[in-house]
């Protein structure tokens, strides 16, 4: 990673990044991007130099590793993301936010607007998804998928700060195949509901 200074468009990335990323993984995000601070490999702007404090890089840690466990558990990783909806979405909003820091708020208002669209979508898919996934007893399928987010997630914070066009670039790419994923697995999770419902439905006496 650089410390060199950080154009507009880089700003933009990063904002991108920790938006797009903790609909996925908030805690990930929190504890990379401040250990990365806290170790020098990034100069963290000033408005996420909180992430770096020993408590917060603690906490998110502990975070972390909870959720890395949890989202690999069938039913739980479900509820998890449930839990999560009111969580994810804002703490996107304010990392993107935090990028630009209230010096620049037009430019800070911009990024939680991209931030929490960007946490919303990412959350969103993985939600459906693993709902999706859930329906199969088997648990391989399950974990494959959560540590594919556990890859993804450190990839697209280097490539942020590192390749900035590769990762809009990818995030382009990313956002087309999250919107296809939420359309196919919410109708095919509509579908089901209906056809559980038509089970318990024919299973009621008549009176």
């Amino acid at each position: 990673m650089t410390n060199l200074p950080i154009d507009t468009a880089g700003l933009l990335a990063i904002a991108a990044a920790l938006g797009w990323a903790s609909g996925l993984r908030l805690y990930a995000v929190v504890f990379l991007t401040g250990l990365a601070g806290q170790f020098g490999w990034v100069q963290l702007p000033a408005g996420l130099h909180v992430l770096q404090s020993t408590i917060m890089l603690g906490a998110s840690g502990v975070m972390l590793f909870i959720e890395f466990f949890a989202d690999k558990i069938p039913g739980l990783d479900t509820v998890w993301d449930m839990v999560h909806t009111v969580v994810r979405i804002p703490a996107g909003a304010a990392l993107a936010a935090a990028v630009f820091g209230a010096d620049q708020s037009s430019w800070a208002m911009a990024a939680a607007l991209m931030g929490g669209t960007l946490a919303a979508t990412s959350h969103i898919s993985k939600a459906t998804t693993r709902a999706a996934i859930n329906t199969s007893p088997e648990p391989f399928s399950n974990i494959a998928m959560s540590l594919v987010g556990d890859s993804v997630v450190p990839v697209s914070l280097w490539l942020s700060w590192e390749h900035p066009t590769v990762f809009f670039a990818a995030l382009a790419l990313g956002l087309v195949v999250m919107v296809t994923l939420i359309w196919v697995f919410a109708r095919f999770l509509r579908r089901l509901a209906r056809r559980v419902s038509g089970w318990f439905a024919a299973g009621q006496p008549s009176t």
